[in-house]
């Protein structure tokens, strides 16, 4: 997980890039990626300069980035995972930059292994193939492509902010085995004592743990005695890390989460990894068994699983391959029914989660859970990325369960 939320730097890059890319031929696309800067506007308040400025200002190069919808999250991460493995090739010696993509001619990385980019290749893995050219492109078997870029669904976000390896009295380390024991209870990221403020004796006693709203109108103190030193978003990197290392879990801007929303719990239903919104995919392929062409952006085309599809490949009780409401206690949960544009709870109702420099302290407890249109964005809800970790669920290469000294585990 990222430390911090996404900043308006970074995403000032993203859609740099789409400019460049996309713009002489659709430049829908660039217009689809820009943050919604009037979401500062206000009746009754005057947010102009935060309407000219929060985004594009280097003032604000290290503050949240927001007025993004769900969806254009989603996007960011999906690009944020090309440019990340399009970078590790370059820094391999296996493509050179290529500055001028543009339209079709763009690193994807399904597009890559594909065949169907080739930029400009310094040098490509050694083909085993007897019948094959004797080089091959990089794939996600050689250990050099990252997993996916995401948003966190919620659990994973609420186990990230909760950080309750702080409440152990014993972690694991290099030298010893964890207890399987916690001591407390969160309530809030910053540790079992509960407390919106610092407890420590020293200088920081007292000081304020995150950007939140006090009351009504109190949303930094006084003069001469700010409490937490921001009326709106702030620096990423204020106030006090939680266990996990993760800045500002709790206010600052609330946080996009993957999941569509339901106002019941689904944790009772599957309790590994749980999660609401899957929507399973394919790519194509042509009549020859070939991954279909890519399009005009350079994208490999995909489509949704068909329920028949489902239906006959799947021993299980999944007849759907669109799973929002999925047992979500309607008499209709267990087909593809959907609720309909109309209702406020729809499939593009999402998740947000943490509290904001605008919300009342009662947000910032990781258990509490708001929720939007997809498409729709505020002022006061950004986003950071997740990334799969494939294997173990331990560090330092370390394979899964207990090995008793008996095995040894060769790092390749």
């Amino acid at each position: 997980m990222d430390e911090t939320e996404l900043e308006n730097e970074s995403y000032r890059e993203y859609t740099y890039w789409v400019k460049r890319t996309y713009f002489t031929d659709y430049p829908e696309m660039y217009v689809r990626a820009m943050p919604d800067q009037t979401v500062w506007r206000s009746a009754l308040g005057y947010n102009e300069p935060y309407v000219k400025n929060y985004f594009n200002f280097n003032a604000y190069n290290h503050y949240p980035v927001v007025g993004v919808s769900w969806f254009q999250a989603k996007e960011y991460c999906d690009w944020r995972t090309d440019r990340y493995n399009e970078g590790l090739l370059i820094h391999l010696r296996f493509q050179n930059p290529n500055v001028n993509q543009t339209g079709e001619d763009v690193f994807t990385t399904k597009s890559y292994m594909a065949g169907q980019y080739e930029g400009s290749s310094v040098t490509k893995k050694t083909d085993l193939e007897p019948n094959g050219s004797g080089e091959r492109p990089v794939d996600y078997g050689d250990g050099i492509f990252v997993p996916d870029f995401r948003l966190p669904t919620e659990a994973e976000w609420e186990y990230a902010a909760l950080g309750l390896i702080g409440n152990n009295p014993s972690p694991e380390n290099k030298r010893r085995r964890g207890e399987e024991v916690l001591t407390d209870r969160n309530s809030l990221p910053f540790g079992p004592k509960n407390t919106t403020r610092s407890g420590l004796h020293n200088q920081f006693q007292g000081e304020l743990l995150a950007n939140f709203r006090r009351d009504k109108g109190d949303f930094m103190g006084v003069a001469g005695g700010l409490n937490d030193n921001a009326d709106g978003p702030t620096y990423v990197k204020a106030y006090q890390r939680n266990a996990f290392g993760l800045y500002n879990m709790a206010g600052n801007v609330n946080e996009w989460v993957m999941d569509t929303y339901r106002p019941g719990s689904h944790a009772d239903v599957d309790d590994f990894r749980p999660f609401r919104g899957n929507e399973y995919m394919k790519y194509l392929y042509q009549e020859d068994y070939t991954i279909e062409e890519k399009d005009s952006i350079g994208h490999i085309p995909q489509a949704y699983v068909t329920d028949e599809e489902v239906r006959n490949n799947n021993r299980y009780e999944i007849r759907s391959g669109r799973l929002h409401n999925y047992r979500d206690g309607d008499s209709l949960s267990q087909s593809a029914y959907n609720f309909g544009s109309m209702s406020l709870v729809n499939d593009s109702t999402k998740v947000y989660k943490g509290g904001s420099w605008a919300d009342r302290a009662y947000w910032l407890s990781p258990g509490t859970r708001r929720y939007m249109q997809g498409y729709l964005s505020s002022s006061t809800i950004g986003f950071r990325c997740v990334m799969d970790r494939l294997g173990s669920p331990t560090g330092d290469a370390q394979p899964g369960g207990n090995s008793f000294g008996r095995q040894k585990y060769h790092k390749r």
